[in-house]
Formats: structure tokens, C-alpha cells, sequence
């Protein structure tokens, strides 16, 4: 006789959820998702406190950075971990637009549920969705614009990108400040890109107003006792190499001797290496020795002694910068000095900023280098405008490389969304319902900000459309007066990178989610003895 009952193939603590189960778990993870930073989309967004536990319990955060905000927290569902690593790609490869792309795929899964709900099957919906991706693609690049033929125009292009970037952020009250900082900083680069050139210090004291661009390099570190402080035509010999061995250090090992003298004799011997090294350093020639590891008290007394500023425990990203900057390279050994390149630079002085004493390197080979000092009220205060500034800095490297830019304010999402929705009507059967779906999630980018703001979004939002539908491809929303604008007379625009990025990962993540029917959560890996041998 054969039984009816459920066969069972998976592990007992295997868990298994099937088709409609499945997918409603990955909606509900992703949507809350969207929930939790759409309140902070906009130049009116609010901000989140993050408040750390564990190792870090009690350190506090405060921010409206989307991928900081999702970094932060930590997600089960499976779905909701797409979009938290959806943002992170977001905020690396173009470094804005995080929380508009979480939102964007939130809002696509929110309309695709509506869809599943009329018995329209999700490869339909995808089917539709892929046509509406092109046709969104398409009516953003030929809306956008590019001036980079034009010195003066793209400069202020690059204006009005930052200072759109930055209205959304704790910076957006000195936004003409940062706006200008940032520009020089990235206009410095010549076109490379390389942000790796441009550093970003911060000091808490002071107030925002007082942050300033420094056109060379700033290292936070001072020279040792009674070395100089100020050196001329530098040439810098940089290090990873442990400079603390003199005093006996060898860990797990028991030395026997029979009087005090032979400790002395260990440590004279110790010393009589550290000597050697120091000798193998000076034969390099440079005056200015920088090491990633300390730096201890006798090999300091030694590079006193012979007149070199030697400086210790510079981190590893400090010393990266500083070979970079300066041409020269990272050394761990000193046999060969002919073949060891060192950097130059044409003066090291220390400044003060604030309280603290760091070191200025003038004149480096790498012209475009330079340091943004970020000064502010609190730790938080610094910290969020340092996340600010470099997403400004970001798209704008980006701008530089991909110089075309469309307008901000909702004004992209509408033009997209009215492209879309002329499209669905006149695409046949059941893929002109998802396009007009998707028409309707690229709306809500500009729904929320206008709700963020506190205004009639409905009100705006119809009369938005109506300003495209009529041809004025210009039209967004004025969020200083609360009513549609033009963008282009209000300068609100944004790089065509970002916005093409946001509606790319958004649609793939959201088709991602929405092909699955089945989460299976493997059995954890049971603990067994070790019977190997040693």
C-alpha cells in the first residue's frame, strides 16, 4: 500500500519555504527594507541615530546615508540582504544615490505583489519591466546634456551637481562652501579620478564654516624628540619595518643564564643590531624617515643624532597616500639602497589646526594631491560631513569620466516614468500592465520627497506630470517653495552616471527577488569530533 503522507528529503533542520510563502517572505524583507530609509530620500529627509553594541556598545552615529544606514543593520530576511548589498555596490561604484536605489527596488516589488495578486505570472512582469528599462534608458540619455567642450559651463555643471548632492545632507546649510571645496579638489585631478589623491582629515572643534582645502599633503603624526621640525628638499625613505627591538622581545621562549651580565651582554647585542639597521637606513640618503610600526626610544636618539626627521606608527592608508603623493615606494628591507625609490617633496613643516600639531608636505611630484580638513561641532557632526563630502566627491570624479548630467528634483523619474507609460500604450497583452507599474514606482522617488517635505505630494506630483506630458522636460520640484520648478532655471542637476546606476540596479535587484519561488535554509554544519592527528 502506498502512503500519502509528505515525503520529506531535506535534513531535519533544513527549512524549506515554497512559491507563494516564498515569495511573499522576500517582499515583505525587501519592502521593509525601503521603509526604513525612504524617510530620509530628499533635501527635507530625515536622519537616523545608529547606536552600535557589541565590541563598539554605546558609540553613536547619526546620518541620512542610505548604504551607511543598511551597512549598519543587520538583516535575516534573504531578499533584504539583495538591497543592503545593492546599496553598498551603489554607494562604491558611483558614491551617491543609495537610498534612491533602495527605494526605487522597494517600490518595483510593491507594485509587482499588486501584480501577482491579478494572477499575472512573474516572468510576464519581468518581461515588461525589461522594455520599460529601455525605454526609461533611452529617454534619460537623450534628455541629458553635456558641456564638457565648454571649461566655464561644465565648471558650473560641476557647481550645481555638488551643491545638489550636498542639499540632502547635514552640509546642505554651507552648501556653497563644500560645493567649491570639492570642485577644486576634484578639478585638481585633471581628469584622473583618483580620489586616492585627495585627503580627508577630520578635527572636531570649531565650526563647519571653518573647513578648508590645503593644496598639499597633511599628515596627522609629529617627529620624534630633538629631530628637526621643518625640512627643505626632502627626500623621504618609507617603511613597514618593526623599529622596536631594543629590548629583549622573543615571545615563547626561556633563556637561562647564570648572571646579570649575560642579560646585558642579550641586550647589548639587541642594540648592536638596531644600530646596524639604523646604519643600513642612512646609507639610503634621505632625510625623512616615515614607518607604518613604531618607531622606539633608541633607534629614535639615532636618527636624532644624524639630523633625519623620523616619524613612526603613520597608518597604513596614511603611508599608501604618502608614496603615492610623493613618487616614492613602500620598503621593508635596506640591503640594496640603489634600488629603493625615494619620495621627494620640496618642504615638510608642521601647522596647527586647532589644538593638534600635524605635518605639511608642500611641493609634492604628484601636483593634484591636496587635503580637505573637515572641522565641526562633535565627532558625529565631523564624521557625517566627512560621509558627505566624499559621496560629493565621488560623483563628481564620476561627472568628470562621464560627463553627461540631466536634472534633479524628481524631474529624470517623471520624464522617465510619462516615457514608460507612452510606451505601455502602445505595447500589447499583459506587459503594458507591468510597465505601467513600473511607470508608477519611478513616481513615488518623487512622491516621497515631496512627503518627506511635509507637502500635498498628490497635489505636486499630478501637476508635475502634467508639466511633462505637455513637453516641459525641465519641470521638478522646488522644494524651498513647496510648487513644481524649472531645474534647469534653479540649477538643481544631477550626473547622469547616478541616475542611469539607480534604475539599472534597481530593476536587476527587484527581477532577482522577483524570479524566486523557493528559500531553502541549509542545515548548519553539525560539530563533530576531530579525530584527525597531529
Amino acid at each position: 500500500m502506498v502512503s500519502l503522507n509528505p515525503v520529506r528529503v531535506l535534513k531535519h533542520e533544513a527549512e524549506e519555504e515554497k512559491a507563494e510563502i516564498a515569495r511573499l517572505s522576500s517582499f515583505v524583507g525587501a519592502i521593509a527594507i525601503g521603509d526604513l530609509v525612504k524617510s530620509t530620500l530628499g533635501p527635507k529627509g530625515m536622519d537616523k541615530i545608529l547606536v552600535s553594541s557589541g565590541r563598539n556598545a554605546g558609540q553613536v552615529e547619526v546620518t541620512n546615508d542610505g548604504a551607511t544606514i543598511l551597512k549598519a543593520v543587520g538583516v535575516d530576511n534573504p531578499a533584504a540582504k539583495i538591497l543592503v548589498d545593492m546599496s553598498k555596490v551603489q554607494d562604491d561604484e558611483v558614491g551617491d544615490g543609495t537610498t534612491s536605489v533602495t527605494v526605487l527596488a522597494s517600490e518595483l516589488l510593491k507594485e509587482a505583489e499588486r501584480l501577482i495578486d491579478q494572477k499575472i505570472h512573474p516572468q510576464t512582469i519581468i518581461a515588461g519591466w525589461r522594455k520599460a528599462v529601455d525605454v526609461a534608458r533611452k529617454a534619460l540619455r537623450d534628455t541629458s546634456l553635456d558641456h564638457s567642450d565648454n571649461n566655464e559651463k561644465f565648471r558650473e555643471d560641476l557647481m550645481n551637481i555638488a551643491r545638489t548632492t550636498l542639499s540632502s545632507k547635514i552640509l546642505s546649510q554651507h552648501k556653497e562652501h563644500f560645493a567649491k571645496l570639492a570642485v577644486d579638489a576634484v578639478v585638481r585631478l585633471k581628469g584622473s579620478g583618483d580620489l586616492q589623491a585627495i585627503q580627508l582629515i577630520k578635527k572636531s572643534g570649531g565650526t563647519l564654516e571653518e573647513s578648508f582645502l590645503d593644496e598639499g599633503f597633511l599628515l596627522d603624526k609629529k617627529p620624534g624628540v630633538h629631530q628637526p621640525k621643518r625640512v627643505e628638499n626632502a627626500k623621504i625613505l618609507i617603511a613597514n619595518t618593526p623599529m622596536d627591538t631594543d629590548k629583549i622581545k622573543v615571545f615563547g621562549s626561556h633563556i637561562k643564564v647564570d648572571s646579570m651580565a649575560k642579560i646585558a651582554e642579550l641586550e647589548a647585542a639587541e642594540k648592536e643590531k638596531m644600530k646596524d639597521k639604523v646604519n643600513k637606513i642612512l646609507k639610503h640618503n634621505a632625510n625623512v624617515f616615515i614607518n607604518r610600526q613604531l618607531i622606539y626610544n633608541y633607534p629614535e636618539q639615532l636618527f636624532a643624532d644624524a639630523g633625519v626627521m623620523a616619524i613612526e606608527h603613520a597608518d597604513f592608508d596614511g603611508i599608501e597616500r604618502l608614496a603615492l603623493v610623493t613618487g616614492g615606494e613602500i620598503v621593508s628591507t635596506f640591503d640594496n639602497p640603489d634600488l629603493v625609490r625615494l619620495g621627494k617633496c620640496d618642504l615638510i613643516e608642521q601647522v596647527m589646526i586647532g589644538e593638534d600639531i600635524l605635518l605639511r608636505f608642500s611641493g609634492v611630484p604628484l601636483g593634484e594631491a591636496c587635503t580637505v580638513v573637515i572641522r565641526g561641532a562633535t565627532q558625529q557632526i565631523v564624521d557625517e560631513a566627512d560621509r558627505s563630502l566624499h559621496d560629493a566627491l565621488c560623483v563628481l570624479a564620476a561627472t568628470v569620466k562621464e560627463t553627461r548630467i540631466v536634472y534633479g528634483g524628481g524631474c529624470s523619474e517623471t520624464l522617465m516614468a510619462v516615457a514608460v507609460s507612452k510606451a505601455a500604450a502602445n505595447t500589447p497583452g499583459k506587459e503594458a500592465v507591468a510597465m505601467e507599474a513600473f511607470a508608477r514606482a519611478l513616481l513615488q522617488l518623487p512622491t516621497i520627497i515631496g512627503d518627506n517635505a511635509g507637502y500635498d505630494s498628490a497635489q505636486l506630483i499630478s501637476e508635475l506630470k502634467a508639466a511633462h506630458y505637455s513637453g516641459n522636460v525641465t519641470a521638478g520640484l522646488n522644494m524651498e517653495a513647496g510648487e513644481v520648478g524649472d531645474m534647469k532655471a534653479l540649477g538643481i542637476t544631477e550626473s547622469f552616471v547616478v541616475k542611469r546606476q539607480v534604475l539599472l540596479s534597481a530593476a536587476e535587484a527587484a527581477e532577482m527577488i522577483l524570479r524566486v519561488d523557493n528559500i531553502i535554509k541549509a542545515a548548519p554544519r553539525r560539530r563533530v569530533e576531530d579525530r584527525g592527528h597531529c
